[in-house]
């Protein structure tokens, strides 16, 4: 069997080649209202295929929430190291307080910033990733933090009303969004087809890891959107 994959990139407000501030977003919706038009673009160039919706970290949290949204557009999503919950050490009761009276008062107040050697245990990508000019390098604002928040809220929410097949693809060392999130999805959701795979002692950004790592990962998308075209295919000629 012959698969032919297109892959869709979008450009999320506050990052990349986007107009605006750095890291500044009105509300989190934008990000699904815009996943949406995107998808209607496509849906119009490329009329009658299967949509599956993928996404990684924050896009993660964007693609549960977008499916959420209409669940009859998509025939399964996928997440690598999907943002579903706060880190422990971020989201304390004190801290979170501390970052709604910030909000009120230095909404532009920038944070620390991401560790690059987090990202990836493959050295190669940790520099392209601090080479890129796309990537913003500084800290996360306070108003930006709150907005992840408020849809971190909302995934909890969501979770339940999923019933898409799901893959999902974590690596165990992750510090930047908690595998906690993986689990928490794998158990809450209502999708009878839902699979996570857990990658030993893998960082962040599964699909630019150690070069083992990163084809197993794209051989088990491919694999298992194949499959799910298969199965389409066969129940539509019964």
């Amino acid at each position: 069997m012959h698969i032919i994959t297109r892959f869709s990139f979008t450009t999320t407000v506050g990052h990349g080649q986007s107009e605006g501030d750095r890291m500044v977003v009105s509300d989190f919706h934008v990000y699904i209202r815009d996943s949406l038009q995107h998808i209607e673009l496509m849906k119009q160039h490329h009329p009658g295929l299967p949509v599956f919706l993928l996404g990684h970290s924050m896009g993660g949290a964007i693609s549960i929430l977008t499916a959420c949204e209409r669940p009859s557009e998509f025939s399964a999503l996928v997440l690598i190291s999907p943002l579903v919950v706060a880190s422990p050490e971020a989201a304390t009761p004190i801290k979170v307080f501390a970052a709604k009276v910030l909000n009120l008062v230095l909404p532009n107040l920038t944070l620390g910033a991401i560790d690059p050697n987090v990202v990836s245990r493959n050295k190669k990508e940790v520099e392209s990733y601090t080479l890129d000019p796309l990537v913003h390098h500084g800290g996360m604002k306070v108003s930006f933090v709150i907005q992840l928040m408020n849809a971190i809220a909302k995934i909890e929410r969501s979770l339940p009303k999923l019933t898409l097949p799901i893959l999902v693809l974590h690596g165990s060392s992750d510090k930047l969004c908690d595998i906690k999130g993986s689990y928490l999805l794998m158990d809450t959701v209502s999708s009878q087809d839902k699979t996570l795979k857990v990658y030993d002692e893998a960082y962040h950004a599964l699909h630019k890891e150690l070069p083992e790592v990163s084809t197993a990962v794209f051989t088990e998308i491919l694999t298992w959107i194949g499959q799910k075209v298969s199965a389409a295919g066969e129940a539509r000629h019964t």
